[in-house]
């Protein structure tokens, strides 16, 4: 049994020190991710969803320091009955696309973990599909996260929305447009009521506040 356990913290002492050898030295070296959210939201009989998958591919300019860009896409659907007309089914479907240049800053907390700060300019453009409402949003976020590295050239992250602004254009199809801005933190914001009725019940920022991801290093 203790030949096991002294194996066992051995190859775990191992990819400790290959994940803390891999995090020093990584300028130059590029890397590749995939993150994605998932928010669900009811109020009375509506319930809406928000799935949001954002491919990012960046670069280590200094040991610590990375700058990227993604490339994404979120769906927003809502469905139910409203209880001001319960015989009236709403139905809002909303696809976007997302650009978003990024730059992060890493800090070791132990070992193989890592925490790293993210300041982001997305810009999302779509539309919502029943109404043809267009949507357009360029904001500023900034996010704390989790890096843990399983090896050298491969980790698994956790980030989560810090404080965010935000100016959100509508245009009906029929009408005149509406901007709406907004800032949150820890996406703790009062929801604008046009905003909220014209996509379904999204949350102001468009955007999930957790995401998970895989990153891939080489």
């Amino acid at each position: 049994m203790k030949k096991i356990v002294t194996l066992v913290s051995m190859v775990l002492m191992g990819l400790t020190a290959k994940a803390q050898d891999s995090t020093q030295g990584l300028k130059g070296a590029w890397f590749a991710t995939s993150q994605f959210g998932y928010q669900q939201t009811k109020s009375g009989e509506i319930k809406g969803t928000s799935i949001s998958v954002l491919p990012i591919v960046g670069t280590f300019v200094t040991p610590s320091v990375a700058v990227g860009a993604g490339i994404g896409y979120i769906n927003i659907k809502s469905d139910g009955y409203s209880t001001g007309s319960p015989d009236i089914k709403t139905l809002a479907k909303t696809d976007l696309f997302v650009f978003q240049p990024l730059v992060r800053k890493y800090w070791n907390v132990a070992g193989s973990l890592y925490f790293f700060g993210q300041a982001a300019i997305p810009v999302i453009t779509g539309k919502e599909k029943e109404s043809n409402l267009k949507v357009n949003q360029v904001g500023l976020s900034v996010s704390g996260g989790l890096d843990y590295f399983v090896t050298k050239n491969f980790s698994v992250e956790f980030s989560y929305d810090l404080a965010n602004f935000t100016s959100t254009t509508l245009k009906p199809e029929n009408g005149e447009k509406t901007t709406v801005t907004n800032f949150g933190l820890a996406h703790v914001a009062n929801v604008d009521s046009y905003y909220n009725t014209a996509l379904g019940g999204s949350n102001p920022n468009l955007t999930s506040p957790i995401s998970v991801g895989f990153k891939f290093i080489f």
